[in-house]
């Protein structure tokens, strides 16, 4: 039996005709929301909001005692967080509309059709969590500190965008809408999704799945599941991923490269928080949040027609975008040095002693596989160590090899976007152009000949004749 509230504060009804009342009620109780609180008499209605949380109101206009107008104007004013729905006779639309106006979210009209007021509803409670949310991440920003560090243990960073990301992500835990994460490859797009499901206080488990290549059969059997007999072969009923992460958070990796059918079955999961496994008829329902990743950029495949635009909107209500290393050059020291104990950890070795210049080689590279690049290759070193001092050669190698490989794919264009020197009046001559290429390359390598030599593709004794000139 499912004794959890929803919402966590009770919606509450007001209106004399007991009714509408309870046609309220029902249509909201069979729809899945259980904390409801009908009061018939609008003078109660201040008392109940100074005893209680209410997360949103559904009010009549017509009433006696205190009319609707009088209502929404005292509500409007001392509880200016709780949205106002309207319930109005068709006669009365040009009140509903100027109650709007004084600060109504919406109105639904008598006779009330279900789907009007399930929908004025559920819109209702979307922009009061995001309402909250935002007065929580203001109030986080304000502080300057975090209430659950440790939430965040397992991402290694001193970085001050990505401290404000886990201020954010503080700010939305509560929240059950999805989350986007957007970032290049190896960023750590999954640490920050497991951060969100650690702080939403879950009773379910965290459920991962990288939805790239999946053909829209698979996807829906993978995530759906099936019952005995949906297709040949289907002995006995199996639940999906979105049954086992039920409480919990589902975890989409690489979304943009996601089937168009299967985009359309993940859009009705979101809006109504229900699915059919194959072979049923009968939906059923989910509490497991969902969070995506993609490092793909959504909006392009979206005017390309590769990506539904109502789909982004439903996965992007919360993005997160995390940053590239080449972003965050202040975490390349404190990452080094972790990927070094733990790679000695689990080779069995003792840790090595890196030299000062690792850190200034490292930091003049510009990491296009990001921090799992950087964790491999120290991993790579650390695995061929055999002296105290750590070696450069590994690292040297890799970098040469990686940038030459990328500069002989870039053709004029590319090479000429990549370095956009904005040059305002005389154009530099070739001299003057390599003696400024020569002292940037020496600022970024900390003074060092030997990495900036590697960095302008020159031989160190080539860059000291030019530096004695």
């Amino acid at each position: 039996m499912n004794d959890k509230l929803n919402p966590a504060n009770p919606v509450l009804i007001v209106d004399d005709e007991l009714s509408i009342l309870l046609a309220i009620d029902t249509t909201l109780q069979m729809a899945g929301f259980n904390n409801i609180i009908g009061c018939q008499d609008s003078r109660e209605v201040n008392h109940i909001l100074q005893s209680k949380k209410v997360e949103i109101i559904l009010l009549d206009l017509n009433m006696p005692h205190v009319d609707g107008e009088a209502l929404l104007d005292h509500i409007s004013r001392e509880y200016p967080d709780i949205p106002v729905i309207i319930v109005t006779g068709a006669v009365e639309v040009d009140t509903a509309v100027r109650c709007m106006k004084s600060g109504a979210f919406d109105y639904v009209i008598k006779p009330v059709e279900e789907g009007r007021l399930l929908s004025a509803v559920s819109r209702a409670l979307d922009f009061r969590e995001l309402k909250l949310e935002n007065l929580a991440l203001k109030q986080r920003i304000l502080k300057e500190e975090l209430e659950h560090p440790e939430a965040f243990q397992e991402i290694i960073t001193k970085d001050k965008k990505m401290f404000a990301i886990f201020q954010y992500i503080e700010s939305i835990a509560g929240s059950s809408q999805p989350v986007l994460i957007q970032g290049e490859t190896g960023v750590g797009k999954e640490l920050i999704a497991r951060a969100v499901h650690r702080l939403s206080r879950p009773k379910g488990a965290f459920v991962a799945v990288n939805v790239a290549g999946l053909d829209d059969n698979v996807f829906s059997d993978t995530l759906f599941g099936h019952i005995k007999g949906a297709f040949t072969g289907a002995e006995r009923d199996r639940a999906g991923l979105i049954e086992k992460a039920n409480a919990g958070t589902l975890f989409l990796d690489e979304i943009g490269d996601l089937s168009s059918s299967s985009q359309v079955k993940l859009l009705r999961l979101l809006q109504e928080r229900e699915y059919f496994p194959l072979g049923c008829d009968e939906p059923r329902k989910t509490t497991a949040r969902v969070v995506a990743s993609t490092l793909a950029d959504l909006k392009s495949l979206e005017k390309s027609g590769r990506f539904r635009k109502d789909l982004n909107y439903r996965l992007s209500i919360h993005l997160i975008y995390v940053p590239p290393l080449k972003e965050r050059k202040q975490d390349i020291r404190i990452l080094t040095d972790h990927f070094l104990k733990q790679a000695a950890d689990e080779l069995g070795k003792k840790t090595p002693t890196p030299p000062e210049e690792l850190y200034t080689l490292l930091s003049t590279y510009c990491f296009p596989g990001n921090i799992r690049e950087l964790q491999s290759v120290i991993f790579d070193a650390v695995s061929r160590h055999k002296s105290k001092v750590l070696s450069l050669d590994v690292f040297k190698a890799h970098i040469e090899k990686e940038q030459g490989s990328r500069k002989t794919q870039k053709t004029t264009e590319e090479i000429y976007d990549s370095y956009p020197l904005a040059i305002t009046g005389d154009f530099p001559t070739i001299k003057e152009a390599t003696r400024w290429l020569i002292a940037e390359a020496m600022n970024r390598a900390g003074g060092n000949q030997s990495i900036a030599s590697r960095m302008l593709g020159i031989s160190q004794q080539a860059l000291s004749k030019r530096l004695k000139k």
